[in-house]
């Protein structure tokens, strides 16, 4: 009888453990995840700055941010839209979304994304009412992973202000050097056009001096060099956003 009597006292014992552990883990995923949230908000605006070189120290980056523009633009027609709103809009979410999204052919995608939004969000910022830098999403498949990044462009609209990768599951070492801040640095300056059509492009090897086009590949990561020239090229040519880019030059955006 004594040993019955322990070993439900043992079992009582460890389900009320259970679930005071339960309600205690509960408690804090509900408490925390507005904190996880914010975080998350403010390492993506904080990569919205450093892929367009607008980091700064002693500023924090809601300071920084304040100089953003957050628009959207309709990449059918590549005028600013406001169709849906801008601070609710899921990019990542219509993406997946056939109602929100267009299929691409094999041809078309080279990124290797399946689907292209119909809506994309892009930041631009301003000096003296005009625009001085477009920041723009960009993605598209490496070796393991889809690389979820920005590119930014100077006022020109065709010059590289920067580039960077906020996601992705690429080799560390190999693939997982578009982190690499000399890597991304190859970037800064380089022109995406000549004579109307996309012309920068990540080359295997190392790209000859001056050139204002080509950039050095990722040594040991051929298929992640390709798939970043791919996605970028995609994102910079008639399915992407050169449409906006043009009539944004044009001043018909």
């Amino acid at each position: 009888m004594a040993n019955k009597e322990s070993t439900q006292r043992t079992l009582i014992v460890a389900l009320l453990l259970c679930v005071v552990c339960s309600v205690v883990v509960a408690t804090a995923a509900v408490m925390l995840k507005p904190m996880q949230t914010a975080n998350k908000a403010l390492d993506f605006k904080r990569n919205i700055l450093a892929a367009a070189g607008l980091m700064e120290e002693g500023k924090t980056v809601d300071e920084l941010f304040s100089q953003v523009t957050t628009k959207l633009v309709d990449l059918d027609t590549g005028k600013f839209t406001d169709a849906v709103d801008v601070d609710t809009y899921d990019q990542r979410k219509a993406s997946k979304d056939p109602a929100r999204s267009e299929k691409l052919s094999s041809e078309q995608d080279i990124a290797k994304i399946g689907s292209r939004v119909n809506i994309a969000k892009v930041y631009l910022v301003e000096k003296n009412g005009a625009i001085d830098k477009v920041i723009l999403p960009i993605k598209g498949y490496g070796l393991w992973s889809t690389l979820y990044g920005f590119m930014a462009l100077e006022a020109d609209l065709n010059t590289v202000a920067g580039l960077g990768f906020y996601e992705h599951g690429e080799t560390p070492g190999l693939g997982g050097e578009v982190d690499n801040p000399k890597w991304k640095s190859l970037w800064v300056g380089k022109e995406v056009y000549a004579n109307g059509s996309v012309a920068i492009e990540v080359i295997k090897g190392n790209a000859a001096a001056g050139d204002s086009h080509k950039i050095d590949g990722l040594s040991g990561a051929t298929l992640t060099s390709r798939g970043v020239d791919y996605l970028v090229k995609f994102w910079m040519g008639e399915s992407g956003y050169a449409g906006f880019l043009a009539n944004l030059k044009n001043g018909e955006a």
